[in-house]
């Protein structure tokens, strides 16, 4: 029996919450791990039970859902993070997307698919609503090679580095490596680092010193 996605779910609104929470513990495969209701505790709860996926509602009090995001992908690059937004303005999108989050949703969409934007998110894909702009470098208008930075990226991963360790190198912030290395999965269709690191050598993309 393959193990259940776990989820924790961060909205100040305990009705919003108990909503979510009723659809996705109506999914076979998913399991709400904890709540919480502003940023700061989202941090704490979320190093605590490193879920699979975080449900980010945009607008917190205090720390905003962004903040949260950028600071929880430091620590765990390796949780997907799917906001919830009332807003779908291409700024809001893209700052979503530049804080390492794998998904932005409307939260007032009637069709709100929440089960399935998990289970995509946690399988390394990324999810946009259909009413909002995604930035242009993730439409998938892209070859299927990958960018020089992209190569970059997996030569250290290959070399078994950290999210920390690939940042501290390229000079750049953990969550832009951990956006970097989603991007790499889901342009060679891989979604776990051992199988990622084999294809990379196999196919020759790095060279083994």
């Amino acid at each position: 029996m393959a193990e259940k996605i776990t989820v924790l779910l961060v909205d100040d609104h305990s009705l919003v919450r108990r909503g979510f929470r009723r659809i996705l513990e109506d999914e076979p495969d998913m399991i709400v791990a904890g709540e919480a209701a502003d940023g700061e505790n989202a941090i704490k709860i979320a190093r605590r039970l490193k879920p699979n996926v975080i449900v980010m509602d945009c607008a917190l009090p205090g720390m905003n859902g962004l903040e949260a995001t950028r600071q929880i992908l430091w620590d765990l690059p390796e949780t997907a993070i799917l906001i919830l937004s009332m807003h779908s303005e291409p700024t809001w999108v893209r700052q979503a997307i530049e804080a390492g989050a794998r998904g932005y949703i409307l939260k007032n969409a009637i069709n709100l698919e929440l089960g399935a934007a998990v289970r995509r998110v946690a399988a390394g894909e990324t999810v946009f609503d259909p009413q909002v702009e995604p930035p242009s470098a993730l439409k998938g208008e892209r070859n299927s090679g990958l960018t020089p930075r992209e190569l970059e990226v997996l030569r250290m991963i290959v070399d078994g580095k950290s999210n920390k360790e690939i940042a501290g190198s390229l000079d750049l912030s953990a969550n832009t490596v951990a956006v970097h290395r989603a991007n790499i999965m889901n342009a060679l269709g891989i979604h776990k680092t051992a199988e990622l690191v084999v294809y990379a050598i196999r196919s020759g993309l790095v060279n083994v010193r």
